[in-house]
């Protein structure tokens, strides 16, 4: 059995930066903005939200006039360090689209699969070398009262259209072999892993070869309506004119004051492993090289990367109260700790296999767990926001939406609930911290009750704000 002797020693010599992130060929930073300029689109944020919205409107109307402006570099956010899970759900996973999107699922899955579709073909013809696999997911059970869950999900997930296969325990133990597994789902055509900071680095390239301006360590402090002439976004070394904008910067200094309504930081960590030794791999299997995630409320997200190493996060989505944003949180070695022995109680026989990279930021969310869309100083603005972890895929979809918003032309995707409605805002502080981490222990104690949902839980699932981790 694992101790946290153990999980401390094998985290002894872990980095605290994100493991896609310290690797070679990463662009050098373009010049920031050094004088005023002008724009037909401005796009702030240089995350997938933004690079993708820079990317097709460039496809969408070649002889615009588009900048990028981004506060640092291009993907060092939450786009370049998350698990690489490059997801076909628009909704945050299939349960939660049902239970929010009911009348319009079968669509949003449809137009999900097209987007992943499209972002492999996007791969295809930039030559972007990010590890693009579509390998599909794995959901596995590790408490028996998780299984009835899976067999519920498999029925709704073939209503819907998809494809998957439900597997018993000794098969999803040969997919990958846990002692934990009890049972899963493989949902072969919804999921691709690839590495999030080389597609980011591909896209800014593919976006730059096709024409567009791109300024890092330029943040943006402000947006201000210039009338018919269009926006005027103020940075420390110059003003964009711009007659239209995008979006994208998630929880991280809202330019729209209405979005803080609506957003929280939530920290999401994750670490990283030396690669196995072939005998190690083999003590595991995982052949197929699926993404997987495990059936609880607090759930662990866990893939192999293209050199053999298991990046492994998840479990706790941490708020810290006042939902300020700092650097420092970027590290907690209590929770790498916890994670640590959690991987070693899944795979036992990877005793002695040591963490190279320990790391964690901020991921933006709301109360309803997927993208939520809309317009701003007439209409000339149109944003993103609040993906809740499965914006890899999902932010391509948002950019079209974006696009969609500021076209003014009625499109399928314009007339989705998703797109027309807003999630339920958050209340201010400091109620909205007690709400907050009431939920979180309520989340946690559902695990360890055999996920019964107390009063608080089912409050908030009548109300439609229910929710896991």
């Amino acid at each position: 059995m694992t101790t946290q002797a153990d999980a401390q020693a094998a985290l002894a010599a872990s980095k605290p930066v994100p493991y896609w992130l310290d690797q070679p060929g990463a662009p050098p930073a373009s010049a920031p903005l050094a004088e005023g300029t002008r724009a037909d689109l401005a796009v702030v944020g240089g995350g997938f939200t933004g690079l993708w919205t820079a990317l097709l409107a460039r496809e969408r109307h070649p002889d615009a006039d588009i900048v990028l402006l981004e506060a640092r570099t291009v993907g060092w956010a939450a786009s370049g360090r998350n698990g690489g899970f490059c997801s076909a759900s628009l909704t945050h996973g299939l349960a939660n689209g049902l239970a929010r999107f009911p009348d319009e699922i079968g669509t949003l899955v449809r137009l999900g699969q097209a987007n992943l579709d499209e972002i492999a073909a996007t791969i295809d013809a930039h030559g972007i070398d990010c590890g693009f696999e579509r390998t599909g997911e794995l959901v596995v059970a590790t408490a028996p009262w998780q299984l009835a869950g899976l067999a519920e999900d498999v029925a709704a997930s073939r209503r819907c259209g998809e494809e998957v296969v439900l597997l018993d325990a000794e098969a999803i133990r040969g997919e990958l072999n846990s002692p934990t597994y009890l049972g899963g789902t493989w949902h072969p055509r919804s999921c691709a892993m690839l590495d999030p900071a080389r597609l980011a680095w591909g896209l800014r390239r593919a976006c730059a070869e096709a024409g567009v301006r791109i300024y890092e360590n330029t943040p943006v402090r402000s947006i201000t309506s210039e009338g018919h002439a269009g926006l005027r976004l103020a940075t420390p070394h110059g003003v964009v004119h711009a007659a239209r904008v995008a979006l994208g910067t998630g929880c991280y200094s809202p330019l729209l004051r209405r979005l803080r309504r609506y957003l929280v930081p939530a920290y999401d960590y994750a670490l990283v492993t030396e690669p196995l030794s072939g005998p190690q791999l083999a003590s595991i299997g995982w052949q197929n090289r699926q993404g997987v995630a495990d059936a609880a409320n607090q759930f662990h997200y866990y893939r192999i990367t293209s050199d053999n190493r298991i990046l492994w996060g998840g479990y706790d989505a941490v708020y810290y109260n006042g939902g300020r944003i700092r650097p420092e949180q970027n590290q907690s070695p209590a929770t790498s700790a916890l994670l640590a022995e959690h991987f070693f109680e899944a795979f036992p026989q990877l005793a002695g296999l040591r963490f190279t990279h320990a790391w964690g930021g901020v991921i933006d969310t709301c109360s309803r767990f997927c993208a939520f869309y809309g317009l701003a100083h007439g209409k000339r603005l149109a944003y993103a926001a609040g993906y809740t972890g499965l914006g890899v895929g999902a932010t391509r979809f948002g950019a079209n939406v974006i696009l969609d918003l500021l076209d003014g032309e009625p499109t399928e995707r314009t007339s989705l609930q998703l797109v027309r409605t807003k999630p339920v805002p958050f209340p201010p502080e400091p109620l909205r911290s007690g709400v907050i981490q009431m939920t979180r222990a309520s989340i946690a104690k559902a695990d360890r009750n055999e996920g019964r949902r107390d009063v608080w839980l089912r409050t908030l699932d009548r109300l439609g704000l229910g929710f896991d981790s």
